[in-house]
């Protein structure tokens, strides 16, 4: 009843924007960090220098480690920084200093308005644990462990494959599949067996690479058509949906 082709033994969860709503949270804070630097760095055109918009966000970051994010947007402005060093300050003009202004705006943000949780998320997993499946967050932030908390979904999660394991294991960002590798094999599944459910391209382009067993994309921003143009096998406005697919196919099948 879970919306699932037979043989899928597991379930891999993107977290901003698929089971929270700190996808939000996230493209807030890109916005305030990318739109300070574009006015403070020298040298740009009023193009280059344009704010930070959902499609440069849709585009380039969503989905994406920190640090890939900064590299990706900021060349599409013909904008190149050296990488810089992990103590980098959030003023300095390199990979790392704006990635750690993004992750100060952040936890700033999350601090400010906390963290939703997407209802029909919370009673998907609550079904998904109660067939048996097995469960695994798989997400680029490096805040994965407090959000989950917060939003109640830690009780249902067995695996957490974050960016903070990213960053240990050397994995590489999606839309390369290594974090829901990662996941599939935390769960002891083959990737046959497991599905990805993704609201961002950059991770429908993960699952369908790494071959997965059947890929979700959650329609969070209106680019439904999108997401199964690189890769989603079904798209969905909620995962909730899923179960009220099953139940009305059910009844229609059997209307007793």
């Amino acid at each position: 009843m879970l919306g699932l082709p037979e043989g899928i033994r597991a379930c891999l969860f993107d977290v901003d924007g698929v089971l929270t709503e700190t996808a939000i949270v996230h493209r807030a804070a890109w916005r305030r960090t990318f739109d300070a630097f574009l006015q403070n760095y020298p040298g740009l055109t009023a193009e280059q220098s344009a704010p930070f918009s959902d499609a440069d966000y849709n585009a380039h970051v969503d989905g994406k480690p920190r640090k890939d994010g900064v590299r990706d947007f900021l060349a599409s402005r013909a904008v190149i920084l050296p990488e810089g060093r992990a103590q980098d300050g959030p003023d300095t003009a390199t990979v790392e200093g704006v990635a750690t202004a993004k992750n100060e705006m952040v936890l700033a943000e999350l601090e400010e308005h906390g963290v939703t949780a997407y209802q029909g998320s919370l009673r998907y997993l609550a079904a998904v644990r109660a067939a048996g499946l097995r469960i695994a967050a798989v997400t680029a932030s490096a805040n994965a462990e407090a959000v989950l908390e917060a939003g109640g979904f830690a009780e249902f999660i067995e695996a957490r494959i974050d960016g903070v394991v990213a960053e240990r294991e050397h994995l590489k960002g999606k839309p390369a599949p290594d974090p829901f590798l990662a996941g599939a094999r935390a769960l002891g599944v083959e990737v046959s067996e497991a599905a990805v459910f993704e609201d961002a391209i950059s991770g429908v382009q993960a699952g369908r690479a790494g071959k997965f067993g059947f890929v979700v994309g959650v329609n969070r921003v209106g680019q439904a058509q999108a997401l199964l143009e690189h890769g989603a096998d079904i798209v969905v406005d909620d995962l909730a949906e899923l179960l009220d697919r099953t139940v009305a196919a059910t009844t229609e099948a059997d209307p007793r």
